[in-house]
């Protein structure tokens, strides 16, 4: 049906162009549609990462296409490979400094937990310094895995306000700093 056509029914056609909705959900709709993610690559996931944004996956689609390499500019931080002992206060540094409401991806097996390399100096999943929300399984995951755990993470976007959202992260730092308390030997 052309332009012409709806113009000359006038009323009939509302249902279709007008979409009703609370503006809560609104907002959150385009808080979904439009998360920068800050790519911290170190590892091989990275590489992967790259493979998204490109034409064949199109991250664009999602509303993710602009990597923000200011953490500034970015509400979304995408850990992509192994993290050593060294890289997170820099890490947690960065995390800190998003804008918020800020969530965290954990892609792949190192840094969800390490990965292969169960050493002194790999930090065994950045959880225990970050909150992270959606955890990516793959070593090194797919493309197609990371645009699932992106769309995963607008659902939870959607569904979730930003009081909420403050109540959680909050609530994850907490149990972080529980388990990372020192043992006081009596």
């Amino acid at each position: 049906m052309g332009l012409s056509e709806a113009l000359s029914k006038p009323g009939q056609l509302i249902a279709d162009m007008v979409q009703i909705t609370k503006l809560d959900d609104f907002l959150k709709w385009g808080r979904s549609y439009s998360l920068w993610p800050y790519p911290f690559a170190t590892a091989c996931c990275g590489i992967e990462f790259m493979g998204t944004a490109c034409s064949d996956m199109d991250i664009a689609r999602f509303g993710a296409e602009r990597p923000s390499f200011s953490p500034r500019q970015a509400d979304m931080i995408l850990v992509l490979g192994t993290i050593t002992y060294k890289m997170a206060p820099v890490l947690r540094q960065i995390y800190d400094q998003l804008s918020e409401p800020k969530y965290v991806i954990s892609v792949g097996a190192c840094a969800s937990s390490g990965g292969m390399f169960d050493t002194y100096g790999v930090v065994q999943g950045i959880d225990r310094f970050l909150p992270v929300d959606i955890y990516i399984p793959g070593c090194p995951p797919r493309p197609e895995a990371i645009i699932d755990g992106l769309v995963k993470l607008q659902e939870k976007v959607k569904s979730q306000g930003l009081e909420e959202r403050r109540r959680e992260v909050m609530r994850k730092i907490e149990e972080i700093n529980e388990k990372n308390k020192p043992l006081v030997v009596k």
